[in-house]
């Protein structure tokens, strides 16, 4: 089957009786998916629409916006347990459709979403060994930008390999920057500096050699998350099983102070997990549970006495944080990177500098007000507050690419 998004064989697009360009369970887009939206007359990339208030009085609201957004393909969209980037992607993608725009995601073909949904991967690549990642990124990636012109806007949530086309189209592309994996990367960020449009996950993560529109911390669908009826006794480390997330700190501060520990997450880093973790793992002390999918995470957070976030690097976001604590669940996390953005300290978690503060800190979790810290994460780390930060940046993007 030829369609205007390349050529594939219809038994590749298949899965049961729902094709994979369908756009939601039962839903299902044209074999050509046509993109073709109707024609901006207003003269401005973002266009305009009358509309008549209660008042009786003729006002000029936004016209919806064409989004493409962009994800990572490592894990499907949103992701089934750990996929940060994904998980960014979904959310994002989810609120602006909710506000009414126009949004094709681009992401895996198993992936789940109200918007439109264009895929040259089947799943992610991270989710079996047949596909080779490069090969499968660089086709998704192209997918986009050879449709640029049917879009306002480019939200590019992959890293930095996208820029590399943005200079290729003339719709404006709008990247978060989810921290930076390693220096090298930075000067690919550098030399689409003048061209692109930054946003940054948090101050700490800010490069100085890089211009950003904003520091736009992440949100999360707070209605997911509640404070715990019955909260146990137990701490909590949640993430992946990688020595920059502090496992084994954990199982530390967990042993000090004679609590029980409950780990939860992929197993990133083979040889730390047997050598610094496994051992530790008892099935009474210390407890492996493995990755935790979207149905269950907020039972796991909310059911600790608090989560243990003892970090060894300087951590751009973290949605454990905020998702524990849309749980009432405090944090105890060291102070690196973004944390201080996340958590107020002794309000709704606690900063600390080692193991001794930690440990100190455990005993203290108990007298913290668990809906307080429920209401502070609603507070600033909704969906909706996320969603109205970036169209500010679109509608800014737009109004400076106007004619």
């Amino acid at each position: 089957m030829n369609s205007e998004f390349g050529s594939v064989e219809a038994s590749d697009l298949c899965q049961g009786d729902k094709p994979w360009w369908a756009s939601s369970p039962g839903e299902a887009l044209s074999a050509e998916y046509d993109l073709h939206r109707t024609a901006n007359d207003s003269g401005s990339a973002m266009g305009t629409v009358a509309i008549v208030a209660p008042s009786g009085q003729s006002q000029v609201a936004p016209r919806p916006l064409r989004i493409a957004v962009l994800a990572p393909i490592a894990w499907r969209t949103p992701p089934r347990h750990y996929g940060p980037w994904e998980l960014f992607a979904s959310l994002l993608t989810e609120g602006l459709v909710d506000r009414g725009h126009d949004v094709t995601l681009f992401a895996t073909a198993d992936s789940v979403t109200t918007a439109k949904l264009v895929a040259t991967a089947l799943h992610g690549w991270s989710e079996g060994d047949e596909i080779e990642p490069k090969v499968a990124e660089c086709t998704h990636i192209a997918e986009v930008f050879e449709h640029a012109e049917e879009f306002d806007i480019i939200h590019n949530g992959f890293d930095f390999l996208p820029l590399t086309y943005s200079r290729l189209v003339r719709t404006p592309v709008v990247t978060t920057i989810h921290g930076f994996s390693s220096p090298s990367i930075v000067p690919v960020y550098e030399r689409y500096n003048a061209t692109n449009t930054y946003v940054a996950i948090s101050k700490a993560d800010r490069h100085p050699a890089l211009r950003y529109a904003a520091t736009i911390h992440h949100g999360i669908d707070v209605d997911s998350f509640a404070v715990h009826p019955d909260p146990g006794d137990h701490l909590l480390f949640f993430g992946r099983i990688h020595p920059d997330k502090g496992t084994a700190h954990a199982i530390e501060v967990a042993r000090r102070a004679g609590r029980r520990l409950v780990i939860a997450g992929i197993i990133q880093d083979e040889t730390y997990y047997r050598e610094e973790v496994e051992p530790h793992i008892d099935d009474e002390l210390v407890r492996f549970v493995g990755p935790v999918d979207a149905s269950s995470r907020a039972e796991v957070l909310g059911a600790a006495h608090a989560l243990l976030h003892l970090i060894d690097f300087d951590e751009p976001f973290g949605y454990s944080v905020v998702e524990a604590m849309a749980c009432g669940t405090p944090v105890i996390a060291y102070d690196r990177g973004s944390m201080a953005e996340l958590i107020d300290h002794a309000t709704t978690g606690f900063l600390v500098a080692d193991p001794d503060e930690a440990t100190g800190a455990v005993a203290l979790a108990g007298a913290i007000d668990r809906e307080l810290i429920r209401a502070s994460a609603v507070n600033r780390f909704s969906l909706s507050g996320m969603v109205d930060r970036y169209l500010e940046v679109y509608r800014s993007v737009l109004d400076e690419a106007a004619p």
